[in-house]
């Protein structure tokens, strides 16, 4: 018998086939490709953009990335997490020719839900406005209006929820930016005590990427103060070992509250950096905040500091070694590099800080 005309035997030969069914289809893609995004942008400490953008590119699900602006499908939460910015906003354009008319009811019901939707999920408790001209009628009767309808107090300098209104970058609207956190994420959780001329963490965050992070490093933080530098060191991941000294009672203390309220435990003595009785080579990465004649230390003393400090340093760091400096005392730092032939040392990054200029400077054994 030829094949096509031998009955069918196979077992579901006979089964009606259901024309209506209503079994779902398998949806194809991926389904985080398909959740609802928003957009937002990163604000960095000018000179530290690289970095910020560097961490961003590591975010899941972060798309369509314009230096620190981007669109995001997940949970907000994840991008509060972020150490190398100093603030994340989420976005929202309106098609409007100047801030008044965000005014319009319309316009104004949703900004409302939009920044009702930020300030539930970051827990703002008051909100303050920036924008250009923002003492004019138009920002004190937005003010007013979001007052009633987000029923939160307006404070025009502590405000939490900051929401910022400039002009749309790629179009002819306004845009409004509202930040995800009540404080900058540069104010970390784990800063339970702060000193005056305290290093932003950020900075410090920014410093550790720079250098390398390598589970064999054997790490110093001479001068640590309040401990910013070994907490954000710590929290990036595996070390061989790592300590700080300082020769202030009152610092030493301060790092070891900071250093426990982060869950990290690191050795943190009461020793001068420049006379620790250490072996020659102990340590891979030295790592420093060096005073600037500002908040701590003098002008006059940096000029005997600083090169007794670059002697110490050649001989606590090994063959291969970095040491990592920030400084604000630029003409003498670089005029010590200048005059030496032990170092060889490129700039890291300079950063606009608190009304200073800083600069950070990698060097290695010649």
């Amino acid at each position: 018998m030829p094949r096509s005309d031998r009955p069918n035997t196979h077992p579901n030969h006979n089964r009606q086939k259901n024309p209506t069914s209503t079994r779902p289809k398998k949806a194809r893609g991926d389904h985080r490709a398909r959740q609802p995004a928003h957009e937002y942008v990163l604000e960095a400490l000018p000179g530290l953009e690289g970095v910020a953008a560097e961490e961003l590119r590591t975010v899941p699900l972060a798309r369509d990335i314009r230096g620190l602006r981007f669109w995001y499908p997940g949970d907000p939460e994840r991008l509060t997490r972020l150490r190398g910015a100093v603030a994340a906003f989420r976005i929202r354009a309106w098609d409007v020719p100047r801030p008044r008319g965000l005014l319009g009811h319309q316009q104004l019901g949703e900004l409302t839900d939009f920044l009702a939707g930020v300030a539930r999920q970051g827990g703002h408790r008051s909100f303050r406005l920036a924008a250009a001209g923002k003492e004019s009628s138009v920002m004190q009767r937005l003010a007013e209006e979001l007052q009633r309808s987000l029923n939160l107090p307006f404070d025009a300098e502590e405000g939490e929820l900051l929401i910022r209104l400039r002009p749309q970058e790629d179009g002819p609207g306004w845009e409004v930016l509202a930040r995800l956190t009540p404080r900058p994420l540069s104010a970390r959780t784990w800063r339970v005590c702060n000193r005056g001329g305290g290093l932003n963490a950020t900075i410090a965050y920014a410093l550790h990427r720079l250098a390398g992070q390598r589970e064999e490093d054997r790490i110093f933080n001479p001068m640590s103060g309040s401990g910013t530098l070994l907490v954000e060191r710590a929290l990036l991941g595996p070390y061989d070992a790592m300590v700080g000294v300082d020769t202030d009672a009152e610092a030493v203390a301060c790092a070891r509250a900071n250093l426990q309220a982060a869950g990290r435990e690191v050795e943190v003595a009461q020793v001068d950096a420049l006379h620790t009785g250490l072996p020659d080579r102990s340590f891979d990465l030295i790592v420093s905040d060096l005073p600037w004649g500002d908040a701590i230390g003098t002008h006059g003393g940096n000029a005997a500091l600083y090169p007794a400090f670059l002697q110490e340093m050649h001989r606590l760091l090994s063959r291969q070694g970095r040491l990592v400096v920030l400084t604000h005392e630029l003409r003498l730092f670089e005029r010590l590099l200048a005059g030496q032939s032990r170092w060889h040392a490129h700039e890291l990054f300079q950063v606009y800080s608190g009304g200073h200029h800083p600069k950070a400077y990698l060097l290695g054994k010649r």
